[in-house]
């Protein structure tokens, strides 16, 4: 079986130089990033790769968003270098990378489209984003610009979640604790996102957008039914604004949207929330990816945790090439 990797992430020398002086680098997930070797080092990348047989990566930046490191008069100009690097190692090793996601500086949202048009027009086969940009909501009107370039092109978005420790569990806190911003809060910020994507009229709007929501869509899957019965039932809950106004204003049912949308196998190689995000999105809907190299083996555990999930669950023949290669082939417009 082929197996194009649509959600994994590395960074470009020049790139990562720059990112370990930040300062907002040196601690959390700074801490973490510097740690993984195969994040950086394209020869020990290489490596990972070359462990499965027919296996190639379409490359996205790590975390932290560039917005977190630099502000608005930097990140442009990081978002290039990021965007220009990731190309060159693809174009450098095409057997091995297949192609790659472009960033974004979601703090200068002008500079932002101008950059993913850039960046497509360059060959980039998607455009990466957080679920929120610097702890804002990113389906804010000044961000839709940056859609309207990104539907226009034909390319996904690959949504990667990015709540952070500043957002706390709990009103009366100020932080988040034992790490439950990522371990659950990514998967929430995510189910969030979607949402805000669909109700702010986003998907309306631009009805061609394709969005792939990174580790299988986060909650949406496992919360269908409340999905399902809570959002068609909007504004019940709601006295100081007028949602049941904006649940007729949509142009379909809120759940046929989330039906709309992509999710990745990126799920740390496990079988039930497979089941369960396949069940969900189907087949068609639903890219391998593996988030190498940030497995406990810092590079091949998830890839081969994942392909042995799959493996494992039933899929007819023809659903398993869709979700191992032939779904970002369409969406990526690769080979």
């Amino acid at each position: 079986m082929r197996y194009i990797d649509a959600f994994n992430h590395f960074f470009p020398k020049r790139y990562f130089d720059a990112l370990v002086e930040s300062p907002a680098a040196q601690k959390d997930i700074g801490k973490r990033v510097r740690g993984i070797p195969a994040l950086y080092d394209l020869d020990l990348r290489l490596k990972v790769v070359d462990q499965f047989p027919d296996y190639t990566q379409v490359l996205s930046l790590g975390l932290p968003m560039i917005e977190r490191l630099w502000g608005p008069e930097k990140s442009p100009e990081m978002s290039r270098i990021a965007n220009d690097g990731l190309a060159e190692v693809a174009s450098k090793h095409p057997d091995r990378f297949a192609g790659y996601s472009a960033t974004l500086p979601m703090n200068a949202p002008e500079a932002a489209a101008r950059e993913a048009e850039r960046a497509l027009k360059n060959g980039a086969n998607a455009i990466q984003i957080g679920t929120n940009a610097g702890g804002l909501a990113i389906d804010d009107k000044k961000y839709w610009p940056i859609y309207e370039v990104i539907e226009k092109s034909g390319k996904p978005i690959l949504l990667h979640p990015a709540r952070t420790r500043e957002m706390a569990d709990f009103v009366g806190e100020t932080k988040s604790k034992y790490e439950i911003c990522s371990v659950l809060g990514w998967p929430f910020e995510t189910g969030v996102t979607l949402s805000r994507f669909i109700f702010s009229g986003i998907m309306d709007a631009y009805p061609k957008l394709k969005v792939i929501a990174h580790h299988l869509g986060g909650v949406i899957p496992y919360l269908e039914g409340r999905i399902g019965h809570s959002f068609d039932q909007l504004g019940v809950r709601t006295s100081d604004e007028d949602y049941g106004a904006l649940l007729k204003s949509l142009k379909k049912r809120p759940f046929d949207y989330f039906k709309n949308f992509y999710g990745d196998t990126a799920i740390e190689g496990v079988r039930a929330p497979m089941v369960c995000g396949i069940d969900f999105f189907g087949a068609d809907h639903v890219l391998f990816a593996s988030d190498c190299p940030f497995d406990k083996e810092k590079g091949p555990g998830y890839i081969r945790s994942t392909i042995a999930v799959l493996d494992e669950i039933k899929l007819s023949p023809a659903d398993k090439e869709k979700i191992c290669f032939r779904n970002a082939q369409k969406m990526f417009g690769v080979g």
